[in-house]
């Protein structure tokens, strides 16, 4: 008997994603299947190049058809579409960024815990995978992705009026680029509010999987602003295991759940010290405590982040850990932290509501 689709896709209708927890024909991940007497061919359209079980999963679909009585030969091709965010009803609403599907807030309760460093790495880890990535810098009193990313001025690139920046494959942007070096912002509320809004909707983003944005610490305006402003995929919270760092991250973790901004997760960073003589992980600051936040709020824990001094000399350097040692043990982890991250957008994209309502917070004029 000549093999039919109909087989083909049943025996792939129990192949689940791990991580959306529902099969691929459903999801809509089955693409251009052809059959050619014994042979099948199909692609496979995951919902991020970050996938952390690729492999795993191409190897489960091509097991499953070639267990079909008379296939002979199955050629899947791996591609990935990551998925877009939509407005949620009472919130954001304008399509400030149109090619940009996901955008996602990186925040930390205090300064000092290494948010910045982390939201460098994550953007270029990102890239590295496949993905379509951008940052903007939204600390608008202290920008320092620029430093970061090895890169003092915009470009030429883009159609809108605020051109960006590109390095190692990441389009950036940072009121870094518009003032002086040693000169002071000194803005109120309705200013920093304007200057995201401008370096939203007057970039010419282009087609983008993920905007991560640096947001300053604490829960100030411009979080405020960006919740105003678009409709976000979710919120990171960086910390460290001191107990102020996890205090004052409660805070941030109030402040998204209070605007009904989903918390992707948090990260833990500078969690341990690889020992440079016998490798063993020592315990710097506490590590774990992160981890027990993410269960009390009911939040994923996406990972910790080593205390390193490459990462250190790469954010002075303009050379992130991820680009200047790609094999070394912390830029692996970067590269499993930003996959976790890619899971999760693509599960919140998956089942995301189609009305959440969101609290509104004005802005402070004065």
């Amino acid at each position: 008997m000549p093999v039919t689709e109909q087989q083909v896709l049943t025996v792939l209708s129990q192949c689940k994603d791990p991580e959306l927890g529902r099969d691929v024909v459903s999801l809509g991940m089955i693409k251009n299947l052809k059959i050619d007497g014994d042979q099948v061919d199909f692609t496979l359209e995951l919902t991020t190049p970050a996938c952390p079980v690729m492999d795993e999963f191409r190897e489960m679909v091509h097991h499953a058809v070639a267990e079909i009585p008379g296939v002979a030969t199955v050629n899947v091709t791996m591609d990935a579409q990551v998925r877009r965010t939509g407005p949620t009803a009472g919130g954001p609403t304008g399509d400030l960024a149109p090619g940009v599907r996901n955008i996602i807030a990186i925040a930390s309760g205090k300064g000092g815990v290494g948010k910045s460093t982390v939201a460098v790495n994550l953007a270029i880890a990102l890239e590295q995978t496949g993905a379509r990535v951008g940052l903007l810098d939204a600390d608008i009193y202290g920008p320092n992705v620029p430093g970061m990313m090895g890169v003092t001025e915009p470009g030429d690139s883009g159609a809108g009026s605020i051109p960006f920046a590109e390095n190692y494959g990441v389009r950036i942007i940072s009121m870094g680029f518009f003032i002086p070096e040693g000169q002071a912002v000194v803005w109120r509320g309705p200013m920093i509010h304007g200057a995201i809004q401008q370096m939203i909707r007057d970039v010419d983003w282009g087609e983008l999987d993920y905007l991560l944005v640096d947001l300053p610490p604490g829960t100030g305006d411009a979080s405020l602003s960006l919740a105003q402003l678009v409709p976000l995929t979710g919120a990171v919270v960086v910390l460290t295991s001191s107990q102020a760092a996890l205090d004052d991250g409660a805070k941030s973790i109030a402040m998204f759940q209070k605007l009904n901004v989903p918390l992707l997760g948090l990260i833990e960073n500078m969690s341990y010290l690889n020992c440079p003589h016998c490798g063993e992980a020592i315990d710097v600051f506490g590590r774990g405590a992160s981890r027990k936040l993410a269960q009390k709020y009911g939040i994923d824990f996406l990972g910790d982040l080593p205390l390193d001094p490459a990462i250190r000399i790469g954010g002075d350097d303009g050379l992130p850990v991820v680009v200047s040692s790609p094999d070394s043990p912390a830029a692996h982890r970067f590269m499993e932290v930003a996959k976790t991250l890619a899971g999760k957008v693509s599960v919140h994209t998956a089942n995301q509501p189609k009305f959440v309502p969101i609290n509104m917070v004005s802005t402070p004029r004065g």
